[in-house]
């Protein structure tokens, strides 16, 4: 199942929502459908989802306006949950070799 992420601005600030519905038929209004909150994992508190959670935890649908939308991007799982899976535990030393001069 594909996940949107909507990159935009609401209340002079700028969000960052997930959601699995996208709709941009309306000629004014993005419309946005089962949001996909951050977890509360209840050990780190991150103010941004936390505020996220407040305003948008009891949301059915989102109507945003196209003016207010700076980026949308599709994939085709969460980003996150394959980032989180992906980086080097703390402490941890990490060699590359992607600068490495080629002869």
């Amino acid at each position: 199942m594909n996940i949107f992420r909507v990159h935009f601005t609401w209340k002079e600030k700028e969000y960052e929502l997930k959601a699995r519905s996208l709709d941009m038929t309306h000629p004014y209004f993005v419309s946005i459908k089962d949001l996909v909150l951050p977890v509360d994992d209840g050990v780190l508190i991150n103010p941004a989802d936390d505020e996220i959670r407040k305003n948008f935890s009891d949301v059915r649908q989102l109507m945003l306006p196209f003016q207010s939308v700076s980026l949308i991007e599709e994939f085709t799982e969460d980003p996150d949950t394959k980032r989180s899976l992906q980086e080097p535990s703390k402490g941890e030393v990490v060699v590359t070799d992607r600068f490495k001069k080629r002869s």
